[in-house]
């Protein structure tokens, strides 16, 4: 007799039994997925908070210039970036818990190997080549695989969840990482953040399910089979490269797909690129002690998770095109008065930047996800993985371009003020995304 799963299936029968009828159970294993999804982000969020805190330290000991660790930094956030789509082709070739457990292991692996850094080139290797790679498989597509393959409802509000899981792994980690560069020192740091990821793969491996067929149901929120739009099976897709590539030959035929990736690209530049790269050597440049900066970039993420959650549940309700105009152009005024607010002590005004900043850091993947799954239809996570590329190369060519900055001028006023600009710019792109672009939902664009 075959045994019950961990969703309580017997894979073989039961599976055969309810393909077709929608899922009656108080639990739907949609949401044990999401979980387990939500888990794994945050294990993997770790050297998200690294960077800012560790490259003091890293100075310290090495003589490293900002530009040398901003370079190691950038080739990390290139790889995340570009390794999405082929990631997201990955897992539809291979399966989702496959691909997410290897990167958990990359991500571990990496971090645990900088402890024997002593040249330049070793950092770029290991914060570059290995995390970047690791945590490219596991970037923000990952939460839009997810969201599309197991909901047909509530899709915006579980891809809001999901991101809020790198949110929490920021605030997770953060105040410890910052604590442990103190004392012992950042090599503590760098075993923390490889335990944080390594500690998700069993769990992983456990409960994390490729899609609803494996387990019998529908998507939650599916009333029929007929509802739900066609993903290709683990192992049933095309070579997962070609497949990534077809996607972004049809993609970038579309107008929306070009809007869509140059404002994501400004969103990784200001966030990623600047804030969560350099916003704690700014403020150690204006005196403020590395873990109080690093404790107000842990309140960013904490009103991250609110303002994710909630851009989701608006994302199911308003027009997408203009909650992402809203959220670029909040960032901007925002990055405009930021070199006004930084001080050795921390005033009112600098909490509420933080406050404001943490509500919009990541508030606009919910609306370009849905966006991409409303125009692009099946290929719709694929695409979001090559919109997240554009995100990612903005966000190492801001951490490059600010390191530069800031070695040239000694300061990064033009880097805030930059930035400033360019999400004025992304706000006029998203607002003038084609109406019918976000209204039409066809299944794919591939004919």
């Amino acid at each position: 007799m075959t045994a019950p799963d961990a969703t309580g299936l017997r894979p073989g029968k039961d599976a055969g039994k309810n393909a077709g009828k929608p899922n009656r159970r108080r639990l739907h294993p949609a949401w044990i997925v999401a979980a387990v999804a939500f888990l794994a982000l945050v294990g993997a969020a770790g050297f998200r908070a690294a960077p800012g805190v560790l490259m003091v330290p890293l100075q310290a000991e090495f003589g490293w210039s900002t530009t040398v660790l901003s370079l190691a930094v950038s080739i990390n956030l290139v790889l995340f970036g570009l390794t999405a789509p082929f990631a997201a082709a990955l897992m539809e070739r291979f399966g989702i818990r496959t691909v997410t457990a290897l990167a958990l292991c990359l991500i571990g692996l990496g971090s645990a190997l900088t402890v024997f850094v002593n040249q330049s080139w070793q950092i770029l290797l290991t914060w570059g080549l290995l995390i970047g790679l690791g945590t490219g498989s596991m970037a923000l597509v990952f939460a839009a695989t997810i969201a599309n393959t197991w909901f047909a409802k509530s899709r915006g509000l579980v891809i809001g969840v999901l991101t809020a899981g790198s949110a929490a792994g920021q605030l997770v980690f953060l105040p410890l990482i910052a604590a442990l560069a103190q004392d012992p020192g950042w090599r503590g740091a760098s075993l923390l953040i490889a335990a944080g990821a390594l500690a998700v793969v069993p769990l992983v491996l456990r409960w994390l399910r490729n899609s609803p067929a494996d387990v019998g149901v529908l998507p939650y929120g599916a009333e029929t089979a007929e509802a739900v739009v066609p993903t290709a099976a683990a192992g049933d897709s095309p070579n997962a490269a070609v497949r990534a590539l077809q996607v972004l030959k049809r993609a970038s035929k579309v107008r929306t797909f070009w809007g869509l990736a140059a404002g994501f690209a400004i969103c990784g530049a200001t966030t990623n690129g600047l804030i969560g790269t350099h916003f704690i050597p700014s403020a150690h440049d204006h005196g403020m002690p590395e873990t109080t900066a690093a404790g107000l970039l842990a309140v960013v993420g904490i009103f991250d998770i609110v303002g994710t959650i909630a851009s989701g549940w608006l994302t199911d309700r308003f027009n997408p095109k203009v909650l992402l105009a809203v959220y670029y152009q909040f960032r901007g005024i925002g990055l405009l008065v930021l070199p006004l607010l930084l001080g050795s002590t921390v005033q009112p005004s600098m909490i509420v930047f933080v406050v404001v900043y943490g509500l919009d850091w990541v508030a606009t993947v919910p609306p370009t996800a849905a966006i991409c799954r409303r125009v692009f239809g099946a290929d719709g996570s694929v695409v979001f993985g090559w919109v997240f590329a554009a995100h990612q190369l903005g966000a190492a060519g801001a951490a490059v371009a600010a390191g530069y900055v800031r070695d040239a001028t000694g300061h990064y006023t033009y880097a805030w003020l930059g930035a400033a600009a360019m999400c004025t710019v992304a706000a006029v792109i998203s607002a003038t995304i084609r109406k019918d672009a976000v209204t039409k939902e066809p299944a794919s664009v591939a004919g």
